[in-house]
């Protein structure tokens, strides 16, 4: 399914939300800066937005990794790090087993790809794994606003209009944006998602509501010790 939306995707994203999406991913890079010095793993990268934003944010002595399982997707974010002079190193990999060294990375981030971690648990667990004592976890995932007004709208736009016009401009066959909004009304978010992150192994999880809360960053840090 990923695969086959790869050639479409970002133009598909940057239209279903209106560009918005961009704007949520700076504010990712701010709220999570990245170290002076160390490295980043952005797991589930899909084509590397939030990797190439973070790449060109970061100093020259940060590391900047974008892994993801889907190959293609990875390819677009090759591309566009050539056509950027970003240096991110893309790694094909599974999230629920990271082909990292324990203790790795000084942030970890994964943004809208949380939710299509088979097992939510394991893909938690690799994240700790692979984060540094006192590093920091940051998650930017879809949420539901908790507005009714707003949540009702939203709701419609997103299993009435989003499913059509997506399925139909990616030229897909494999219903990836009806999965879409499928999945992230199944998907835990707020105190949840913040369970979910903490029992992983992280704490002091802060949660900030985007855009009405249809988007939600949760910022966690690694125990030092």
């Amino acid at each position: 399914m990923f695969a086959e939306i790869a050639p479409r995707y970002d133009a598909v994203n940057r239209m279903l939300s209106g560009g918005i999406d961009v704007w949520w991913r700076r504010i990712t890079v701010k709220r999570a800066a990245p170290p002076p010095t160390g490295a980043i793993l952005d797991v589930c990268t899909g084509t590397g937005d939030l990797a190439l934003a973070y790449a060109a944010k970061a100093g020259p002595r940060v590391r900047v990794v974008g892994s993801d399982f889907c190959l293609p997707m990875l390819d677009r974010g090759v591309e566009k790090s050539r056509a950027r002079s970003l240096p991110v190193e893309w790694v094909e990999a599974d999230a629920m087993d990271l082909p990292f060294p324990d203790e790795a990375f000084d942030l970890v981030t994964v943004a809208f790809g949380l939710r299509n971690i088979a097992e939510t648990d394991r893909g938690l667990a690799e994240m700790v794994r692979v984060c540094k004592p006192g590093g920091r976890l940051a998650i930017l995932e879809f949420s539901l606003p908790g507005n009714p007004v707003i949540r009702s709208s939203y709701l419609w736009y997103f299993r009435n209009v989003l499913p059509r016009l997506g399925n139909a401009v990616a030229r897909n066959h494999a219903d990836a944006y009806s999965y879409l909004n499928q999945s992230v009304e199944e998907f835990p978010s707020g105190k949840a998602l913040a369970d979910l992150i903490m029992a992983a192994g992280f704490e002091r999880v802060d949660q900030i509501p985007l855009s009405f809360g249809i988007a939600t960053l949760s910022i966690a840090t690694k125990a030092a010790s």
